[in-house]
């Protein structure tokens, strides 16, 4: 009986590992582009004075940093 190429492990191993780069890539620019927004609420807090906000966002940003 012919084997079916087309299943074979290393076809299926290639596609998870593509999957997960794909997702370690996209989980890095979310927290790339979650860091900038905090960046830019702790400045809007610092110009409004808001300890409490500030200290909160800080403490997010130095979580995921």
């Amino acid at each position: 009986m012919k084997k079916n190429l087309l299943n074979s492990p290393q076809k299926s191993n290639g596609k998870v590992l593509d999957a997960l780069f794909a997702e370690m890539v996209l989980d890095k620019a979310i927290a790339e582009f979650r860091k900038a927004q905090l960046k830019e609420e702790i400045d809007r807090t610092l110009l409004m004075k808001n300890k409490e906000e500030f200290l909160k966002l800080s403490s997010e940003l130095k979580r995921i940093s």
